[in-house]
């Protein structure tokens, strides 16, 4: 894995500790989606995919709220 990660040099890697949803930006995002699914009924898994990724990508174009998340984790999160 790290020479893979050495051969990219546009890809930044952040080592958290393996059990830690309290210091995954990641896990804000999943928790404001599925907050966000909550009490929807879909007829079938197509129609919950397309709402899924409608959903993600409203939270991509706003960088703030992604910024929000990782500030949260009070992470340094500066390449080294």
């Amino acid at each position: 894995m790290k020479q893979l990660i050495a051969a990219r040099a546009w890809l930044t890697v952040f080592q958290l500790p393996p059990h830690a949803p309290e210091l995954n930006p990641v896990e804000g995002v999943w928790s404001r989606l599925k907050r966000s699914l909550a009490n929807l009924a879909k007829r079938g898994i197509d129609q919950l995919t397309a709402l899924i990724k409608t959903r993600i990508k409203r939270m991509q174009y706003r960088p703030g709220l992604i910024d929000g998340y990782a500030a949260k984790t009070r992470l340094d999160l500066t390449p080294s």
